[in-house]
């Protein structure tokens, strides 16, 4: 994709869509603005693959892009202008750059707890040095990693992941769950053990409903690292597959294919009801923005986005 293109295809908008058959969509975000409505902002990334550094003005796909210091930047700016927000990453922290060879990941999970990342879940590279690599490094992250679909009993990693986590956001509850990739002819056997992987749709559909039914969550969201859509392997499970085979959950925000979205993707679940689904491609090009709006009685009345590209125009 060159640089014209890149920029072309992302964009901002409203979502005209919701969440549920009968929702109500109010007639703009100003009005939303003004009114009673509380807005929660959800910021998310994926696939940084340790490009702490913007890259070089020579690169040819996309100069001087990207860079974790500009991204902080941004969501400083955005905390400061919003009063909910959650920071969520989906997974490929790891591998891609000397500062992971030299550093093992301590740097990559240190800046992102100086941003504020609220959660991640684990990509099959977080896996590449090991289980005992992520462990060592671990500490550094000053946030959770939420692995649903991994069982890590009988590794190292035993109780040091969870599978779900739940926020409160001025009276909205958000219950954050997340699914991995299968390991296997992925992942050499001796850096993941004896991890269990469990079936991403069973699983997903398991903590949608926990989470709704019991843990009384107003938005639920899928933190998922299995990819978006498989053209050449229609059959494999991707978040297309797992939106409409699923339902219970509100938005599944993507990683592992390094699919760049134009916009949040609209499917409809096994129960009829519409479900989202974002990705933002790799790197840290790009800073995903999804908006939602809520009425006095917990429900969504309107969703805006804006995947926001990370390059020289934000001042660090």
């Amino acid at each position: 994709m060159t640089r014209e293109q890149f920029l072309k295809m992302i964009g901002g908008g409203t979502l005209a869509m919701t969440l549920a058959p009968n929702l109500l969509l109010a007639e703009n975000l100003k009005f939303l603005e003004k009114s009673s409505a509380t807005k929660l902002t959800i910021l998310h990334t994926n696939d940084q693959h340790s490009r702490i550094e913007p890259f070089d003005s020579s690169y040819s796909r996309n100069p001087n892009q990207g860079g974790f210091a500009r991204r902080a930047a941004l969501i400083q700016k955005i905390r400061k202008e919003e009063n909910n927000v959650l920071l969520l990453d989906s997974g490929d922290t790891f591998q891609g750059t000397p500062y992971f060879n030299f550093f093992g990941g301590e740097l990559e999970f240190k800046l992102m707890s100086m941003m504020g990342y609220d959660a991640s879940t684990m990509g099959n590279h977080d896996f590449d040095n090991g289980l005992e690599g992520f462990k060592k490094v671990q500490p550094n992250a000053k946030f959770p990693f939420i692995c649903s679909n991994y069982d890590f009993k009988n590794t190292i990693l035993d109780g040091h992941t969870i599978p779900y986590k739940t926020f409160q956001k001025n009276g909205i509850k958000v219950g954050i769950f997340g699914v991995g990739i299968e390991l296997a002819g992925l992942v050499g056997k001796k850096s993941y053990g004896e991890t269990v992987y469990r079936n991403p749709i069973e699983i997903a559909q398991h903590y949608s409903e926990f989470l709704r039914k019991e843990q009384k969550c107003d938005l639920v969201i899928c933190l998922s690292h299995i990819g978006y859509d498989y053209k050449d392997d229609p059959k494999k499970i991707s978040d297309k597959l797992l939106a409409a085979n699923t339902d219970g959950i509100d938005l599944i925000l993507g990683g592992h294919t390094h699919t760049f979205l134009p916009e949040p993707q609209n499917f409809i679940n096994k129960s009829g009801k519409n479900v989202l689904v974002n990705q933002v491609g790799w790197a840290g090009l790009l800073l995903g923005r999804i908006d939602f709006y809520f009425d006095e009685n917990k429900t969504v009345k309107n969703i805006s986005w804006h995947n926001q590209v990370i390059d020289e125009k934000i001042l660090v």
